[in-house]
């Protein structure tokens, strides 16, 4: 093993398969070959933008931050080769004594295929990856490879929840109804895992192909709001997961007074309209959520548990066909998770 392909994003719309040398593991780390990785909003931005938000690509970045794969070597012993892992993606910045409990919030931080820092963090979409011992965690044994590149988006989903929980006081969601607008790949795991908690869960959306994919994952109730006028009120909670700026004020109008709206969906950073009229009579809690803390053992559990949230994916490429993969995954209305297969045989 001298050298391995990559994926590379190497300017706006420009995608190319690079050949570099293997990395080898040192004290603390792993090598990981990688087999699967799925393709992310940021990553889609960075494609078709060059940048997401004021984070833009000064060099070619390796995407992905979604992945699974096995291990290839661990020199501390700790997982045999062949081991079913995903990492967390995350590398925590300075502490900040302010918010001790939140490293995910630390400034300096880094995060796998991200452009936010300099040298660019290199992501995952290569056929190997070198990472850090605390950073992998072990599939279940009933957990199949590909069902596992959905762990880092749920887990968006479960810190959402968790948001969501800590704010209520809420030891669980059962009898609460939950209303999650935006049916992409975020917004149906976090439906999944609302329901795994125990919510009645409401999928809203403005096109009809996403809402077929929410009935599939089991959804207690899907609606297009520019066919259905929903009910003001309705909601003891609701997570906004589109990111556009009518689907807050949407949200604000369909939560119960005194309930609770948690911002799932990253907003461009811009000034926009939203009413906040509702928010205020209401006096609901608005609450922003961002990337996840320490939510994959819990994700993988339920994952391994759920089947069914295996139909979140709804197409696969080869590495080779990268540029068309991330083509479709633009294309919201015919694709949920799109993910990009790494040149990996199981």
């Amino acid at each position: 093993m001298t050298d391995m392909k990559q994926v590379c994003i190497n300017a706006k719309e420009e995608m190319g398969s690079n050949r570099v040398p293997c990395p080898e593991p040192g004290k603390g780390q792993v090598l990981v070959r990688v087999a699967w990785a799925g393709i992310c909003g940021s990553d889609l931005h960075y494609f078709f933008d060059g940048q997401v938000g004021a984070f833009k690509l000064r060099e070619p970045l390796v995407p992905g931050h979604e992945i699974v794969g096995i291990v290839a070597k661990d020199p501390s012993g700790t997982y045999a080769p062949g081991t079913p892992v995903t990492p967390h993606p995350a590398t925590f910045g300075q502490p900040q004594a302010a918010y001790s409990d939140s490293p995910h919030l630390w400034p300096g931080g880094a995060y796998l295929g991200s452009a936010s820092t300099w040298p660019h963090t290199q992501g995952g979409m290569s056929e190997y990856i070198l990472l850090r011992l605390d950073q992998i965690h072990a599939l279940p044994p009933d957990l199949p490879l590909k069902r596992g590149v959905l762990t880092e988006p749920l887990c968006v989903g479960l810190h959402a929840l968790h948001r969501l929980q800590a704010a209520t006081g809420w030891q669980n969601l059962a009898g609460r109804t939950v209303a999650v607008i935006g049916a992409g790949p975020i917004g149906l795991l976090a439906a999944g895992a609302a329901q795994s908690l125990g919510a009645e869960v409401s999928c809203i959306d403005v096109q009809d192909a996403p809402l077929q994919r929410a009935q599939a994952l089991g959804a207690d109730h899907v609606y297009n709001s520019t066919k259905t006028e929903l009910e003001a009120s309705a909601f003891d909670a609701v997570l906004e997961c589109a990111g556009v700026f009518p689907a807050i004020s949407q949200a604000f109008q369909i939560c119960r007074p005194r309930g609770t709206v948690v911002q799932v969906g990253m907003v461009p950073a811009v000034d926009g309209p939203v009413n906040l009229a509702p928010l205020i009579s209401k006096e609901i809690t608005y609450l922003g959520t961002f990337r996840f803390l320490d939510e994959i053992d819990q994700a993988l559990e339920i994952l391994a548990n759920a089947p069914q949230l295996e139909s979140v994916i709804t197409h696969e490429f080869n590495a080779d066909e990268a540029e068309k993969a991330f083509h479709t995954a633009k294309d919201s209305a015919a694709s949920g998770k799109v993910i990009v297969n790494l040149w990996f045989e199981e």
